[in-house]
């Protein structure tokens, strides 16, 4: 048996009058998709326990079968195990963002345009992260490249005991509200207002307003944690399993819980992400002998918070024509029975440009029970009309592999 998970990141949205009264996963047309959700089991799944924030970090271990009341200990760590960095029990790892701020006066009267920077290039994050990393690191405080916007700090000794905002969060709000909060928090604000002076008329900048992009003209904490410790993946459920992502976070799961994360050249996270590349990498891993892929697209997510409707149609599309197709084609080419789960981690409206922590549809299509033709889809509607409802995802996760209860 082999198991699949697609998992299209803040897929999940509401319905929109510009697009017919439909969301964008009823709209994109996804036709692949679709068909496994007419032949098999729709429904939703709560990824999001009731009190914690609707982030990937909390939402991805959930699918993963990781209870994220018990095992969740913030998103840096996670990122911080994917990019190598080897973490002690007393360090404390932060999300660094190369971000854009506009607008004229002090730093807290800036505006928080854009949290990616313009979904800057690897190379030149790489170069302004250790530009940062010379004049701000010390000692106690380390900065390290990551992809794209990702990166991460590390504070030896460090507290977790702060109020930190995801940027992406407060778009196209000030500055001066979303400040770091809490006591003896005051070097990270100070870390922020300094990098914006170092970073905004360093070269690297000056090219990337010249043509036309948006500057990484600062850096923006947040994200705190300690190293995790997840139970092994294989002990729980039983599978060897493979994990394919352009996101430290969710490569860094992989790794904590002893999956093994594959790299796929020219992987962004955007629209513009190797789709074809990633479907190949997940067929080479079955083929080489693992029971379970776990393919994250998070190209979805970005656009919806780009605020791009068109595009977020698109990356749909693209995903079920250059992923799930030719992933399904290779599995009922095997002769092999196998197991496919479709699904977001969480709902990203378009509207709000940021997530959101309602339940999301998922589609589970297993290759021996064939459900026979319905009216399902891939899309909020159906899952809600379809007769299993998980208040738990990793619950979802066990009975993927029948092992609940």
């Amino acid at each position: 048996m082999k198991y699949l998970v697609i998992l299209t990141d803040g897929a999940a949205d509401r319905p929109y009058d510009e697009i017919g009264g439909k969301t964008a996963l009823e709209a994109a047309d996804m036709k692949c998709a679709d068909h496994l959700a007419a032949h098999g089991e729709v429904g939703t799944v709560k990824t999001v326990p009731e009190g914690m924030a609707p982030g990937s970090d909390v939402a991805n271990l959930s699918v993963m079968g990781y209870a994220p009341e018990k095992y969740h200990t913030g998103r840096s760590p996670l990122e911080a195990a994917s990019m190598g960095i080897d973490m002690l029990p007393t360090d404390v790892a932060f999300r660094c963002n190369l971000i854009t701020v506009e607008g004229d006066g002090p730093y807290e009267e800036l505006t928080i345009k854009d949290h990616s920077a313009g979904d800057i290039s690897n190379e030149e994050a790489a170069e302004l992260i250790r530009f940062i990393n010379d004049r701000l690191g010390t000692d106690r405080i380390q900065f390290y490249p990551g992809v794209s916007y990702r990166h991460a700090m590390i504070v030896k000794d460090g507290s977790t005991d702060y109020d930190l905002t995801p940027p992406h969060d407060v778009l196209e709000q000030k500055v001066g509200p979303n400040l770091p909060k809490g006591e003896g928090a005051g070097f990270i604000e100070e870390m922020m207002r300094k990098s914006y002076e170092l970073l905004k008329d360093h070269p690297v900048n000056v090219s990337r307003r010249e043509r036309g992009l948006n500057p990484a003209n600062t850096i923006w904490i947040w994200g705190q944690g300690r190293k995790p410790s997840l139970t092994s993946f294989r002990e729980k459920f039983g599978v060897d399993g493979a994990v394919i992502s352009a996101v430290d976070l969710i490569k860094g799961i992989a790794v904590c819980s002893g999956m093994e994360p594959i790299d796929v050249e020219g992987a962004t996270g955007t629209i513009k992400t190797n789709f074809d590349g990633k479907a190949r990498a997940a067929v080479q891993a079955f083929r080489d002998g693992k029971d379970f892929v776990y393919i994250h697209l998070e190209a979805p997510d970005e656009c919806s918070h780009q605020g791009s409707m068109a595009e977020k149609i698109e990356s749909l599309e693209l995903i079920d024509w250059k992923v799930t197709a030719p992933l399904i084609d290779y599995l009922n080419s095997t002769g092999e029975d196998y197991r496919v789960l479709i699904l977001p981690d969480h709902p990203t409206p378009v509207s709000i440009r940021t997530h959101s922590a309602e339940p999301v549809p998922y589609v589970l299509y297993d290759s021996r029970k064939d459900s026979g033709q319905r009216e399902n889809r891939y899309s909020e509607a159906s899952g809600r009309a379809g007769t299993h409802h998980f208040t738990d995802g990793y619950k979802l996760t066990e009975y993927f592999f029948g092992r609940e209860g």
